[in-house]
């Protein structure tokens, strides 16, 4: 049995880390930080910590690298107590919570009060020069010095919060352009955030869901950590995964199905009938929150897809694609590889599609499918 101390009363409590009301020390964990033991009168197992895996005794990413992602760390463990908090629809809307009426008061829409978070923890780690944000109209500059560039979508899928729906975070994480240093604030921090995303150093998504997950890569495979409430650390439970060659699901609003191209059409109509190169049936899976799709289709194969010019190249098609990339898998925008393009401007919208290799290579064989009808769809 796990043994609590006697002088704390909540089940949650660790007997190495116990919880207070305070708040939680932004200070990184050292690298010799021992993995976390859980103990039973059975068996003794040992499970390798995120911060352990970063670290010296596992992938080693850097000291500054470390760094940052323990701040990334916690910024998604707010935001994880934030979303699932009961009060989070009062939060966005100020109802009953005493708020006054300056504007530093006024209430802000949960992926708002994201932003901040992450924006916090990232000036708070002194390693990041810039940050862009899908929240932000341009990108705010942190320092002159910080070794690295943050992109990030703070909060994916925040219309699904009052239906209790998945959510998550993205980001990306590349190294600052020294050779722009001498570049007018404006000018360096857009072109350190207009990166290809063959650049990336880092890129990560954290799922709000049953679990609270952190999938991550460093350029060398795509590791998921679950958060072990019971000790605040994600713990890794998905090392090195990988994204079957060929899935049976595909992601996508059915609904706009008279929208779409002859050629999306055509191969929707074919997977679902078994008549594709894979003989079996497709079945159709759509959460309409993008992080929750694509972790579904990362651990099942298949294919996530929005064929509209409607997701943003920087914030989520970037990170995502190389995420499945280094799972084994493919991002495309219906005709071209996601990490190969240039971004031209901070908020490019295009049409995405993430999934199985052989499913993607598939899909895109159809030639037309990416949709240019966009009737102005509210939801």
């Amino acid at each position: 049995m796990i043994k609590y101390h006697p002088t704390i009363p909540s089940p949650f409590s660790h007997p190495n880390r116990w919880f207070s009301t305070k708040p939680i020390s932004l200070r990184p964990p050292m690298a010799s930080t021992p993995s976390l033991r859980i103990a039973s009168s059975t068996t003794d197992t040992e499970f390798l910590t995120l911060m352990d895996y970063v670290g010296k005794t596992g992938e080693d990413v850097g000291d500054d690298l470390v760094v940052l992602v323990s701040h990334l760390e916690f910024a998604c463990k707010r935001i994880a107590g934030l979303v699932a908090s009961p009060f989070n629809s009062l939060i966005g809307k100020g109802v009953g919570l005493g708020l006054g009426g300056g504007d530093r008061d006024a209430p802000k829409p949960l992926d708002i009060v994201s932003n901040e978070i992450i924006l916090s923890s990232l000036r708070k780690s002194g390693k990041v020069a810039v940050m862009a944000s899908e929240e932000d109209d341009l990108p705010i500059h942190i320092s002159d010095d910080g070794p690295f560039v943050v992109v990030t979508d703070p909060l994916d899928g925040s219309r699904n919060i009052d239906a209790s729906i998945p959510t998550g975070t993205i980001f990306g994480v590349y190294n600052r352009l020294v050779e722009l240093d001498h570049l007018p604030v404006h000018e360096r921090v857009q072109l350190n955030s207009l990166q290809s995303g063959t650049r990336l150093v880092a890129a990560a998504y954290v799922l709000y869901s049953s679990a609270t997950i952190f999938c991550v890569s460093f350029g060398s495979g795509t590791h998921a950590f679950t958060l072990d409430h019971t000790t605040g650390d994600f713990v890794l439970t998905h090392p090195s995964i990988k994204i079957p060659s060929r899935g049976q699901i595909y992601s996508v609003n059915d609904a706009r199905y008279f929208d779409w191209p002859e050629g999306l059409r055509r191969y929707i109509d074919t997977v679902r009938q078994g008549k594709g190169r894979y003989p079996k049936k497709y079945s159709a899976r759509y959460i309409c929150s993008l992080v929750a799709d694509f972790h579904r289709t990362l651990m099942y194969g298949g294919v996530a897809m929005n064929p509209r010019d409607h997701l943003r190249l920087v914030y989520e098609a970037n990170p995502l694609s190389f995420l499945v990339e280094q799972a084994g898998g493919k991002g495309s925008d219906g005709k071209n590889r996601i990490l190969s393009m240039q971004p031209a401007k901070l908020h490019q919208r295009l049409p995405l599609f993430l999934g199985s290799l052989e499913d993607i290579e598939e899909l895109e064989s159809y030639g037309d499918v990416q949709q240019k009808v966009n009737p102005g769809y509210e939801v």
